[in-house]
């Protein structure tokens, strides 16, 4: 069985993690490769739906479980009905969001504890996890401001939290990133975008380095 590329970007909110998917696809498919790019919690009718009750502005008295436990469940429907597939069949997915929100969003900045998010993901998952990951850091006063500086960007209910509960978010994933260097990578998203992206590519080039052509090229 041919095997792909599974790449997640993360980041807190207001990154840019969007936008630098967008072009990267652009790149890697003029490289050749067969990119699929979707999106946590999303990225399937199922999640979807799961989506819309977790972030709904309306939904403020959502139990922090209920919201680790809603994450986990979409992520496993996308990752059975969407990304598993494509990966099989040798494409390179590109992933906005994953585990990693769930430990830094929920496991730290909520408080449930990184172990025990971790453990709910770890049944959702089945162990599959990124060849790598891309940490779009920046930092929340100038994450959130560029959310409500954006036109037609959506603004969520994690959107209306406090900046304190957006820098335990940032100190989730610099503490992810201390325990996983190998694949997590931090990337200074607070640059001009071209550098950003010009930065990803690095990596991600220096990441599929030798990978042959036949795994994820079409």
């Amino acid at each position: 069985m041919k095997k792909g590329w599974f790449f997640t970007i993360e980041g807190g909110e207001g990154a840019g993690k969007t936008t630098l998917i967008e072009q990267l696809a652009q790149y890697l498919t003029a490289q050749g490769y067969h990119v699929l790019t979707t999106r946590e919690p999303g990225g399937i009718p199922i999640a979807e739906q799961i989506r819309g009750v977790v972030l709904d502005n309306r939904n403020t008295m959502m139990d922090a479980r209920t919201e680790a436990l809603l994450y986990a469940a979409a992520r496993r429907q996308h990752l059975a009905e969407k990304v598993l597939p494509a990966i099989a069949q040798g494409k390179l997915v590109i992933c906005d969001r994953f585990v990693d929100s769930s430990l830094a969003y929920q496991g730290y900045a909520r408080g449930l504890g990184m172990e025990e998010v971790k453990s709910i993901n770890d049944f959702a998952i089945d162990g599959m996890m990124p060849d790598l990951t891309l940490w779009m850091d920046v930092s929340p006063e100038v994450g959130l401001s560029r959310i409500h500086q954006g036109e037609g960007r959506e603004i969520n209910r994690l959107d209306l939290e406090g900046i304190s509960f957006h820098k335990r978010v940032r100190e989730g994933y610099i503490e992810i990133l201390q325990r996983e260097p190998e694949r997590m990578i931090r990337i200074d998203a607070e640059k001009e975008p071209d550098v950003v992206l010009n930065d990803a590519i690095s990596i991600i080039n220096n990441r599929i380095k030798g990978l042959p052509a036949t795994d994820v090229k079409i």
